[in-house]
């Protein structure tokens, strides 16, 4: 299995956001949140701050949509070039459709649960989905503390990725750090979103103590 580490860019310094991804070009992907002050209670980027940063990213955007009205907005952060682009299922009417409009816009198409939201709705047409991102804080805000708790969902959605033999990559956000990453991966996580873990000291080196962590997680 393998483990890719995206940092979350919230955690960045706004003002220099094209530094910041250079800061970081070791990782596999970098997680740019978008929160609309609505679905969740923080107001971070938007669609022309994604399309920029896509034309200087040295990796591939992970765009994670925290907002309302996901069926008719995600298609269009697909059209940026985003690699990966998850909404809510919290926030689709027609998450299969809205999944599908992703992908025909040429981007991974992922979907999001908060911590208390079964994934089994989810599980029932994985076919549908690149990805599923596991929120392991309540989203809106950074710093939050891991809850494990979401643990068992995640184990069953590995167990149902596995069983599938599907490409489907389990993602997990929220609170992940050194310490936290054994758990995850050990419950079936393979895509880690880290923010303060990696830009609150230096990115090149944090990046390289969460890999090391998730590999002695495996063994």
């Amino acid at each position: 299995m393998t483990i890719r580490i995206s940092p979350s860019i919230l955690s960045a310094d706004f003002a220099n956001l094209e530094r910041e991804l250079h800061r970081i070009e070791t990782a596999d992907l970098v997680h740019v949140d978008v929160m609309d002050n609505h679905f969740v209670p923080n107001l971070t980027l938007g669609l022309p701050i994604v399309q920029r940063l896509q034309e200087v990213s040295p990796v591939p955007l992970d765009v994670h949509l925290m907002i309302t009205d996901a069926d008719t907005q995600a298609p269009k952060y697909a059209e940026t070039g985003a690699s990966s682009v998850t909404f809510h299922f919290e926030a689709a009417t027609d998450p299969v459709a809205t999944a599908a409009a992703i992908r025909s816009n040429g981007a991974r198409a992922a979907v999001a649960v908060k911590p208390g939201t079964p994934v089994t709705q989810v599980l029932h047409h994985l076919d549908a989905y690149d990805m599923i991102l596991f929120m392991t804080v309540e989203p809106g805000f950074g710093g939050q503390s891991f809850m494990p708790e979401v643990m068992p969902k995640l184990a069953d959605a590995r167990a149902a990725v596995d069983a599938s033999g599907l490409d489907v990559w389990l993602e997990v956000d929220g609170g992940i750090a050194v310490d936290t990453v054994p758990e995850a991966v050990r419950s079936g996580a393979d895509t880690l979103v880290a923010g303060s873990a990696v830009y609150g000291g230096e990115p090149a080196q944090r990046i390289a103590d969460l890999r090391a962590a998730a590999t002695a997680a495996r063994a």
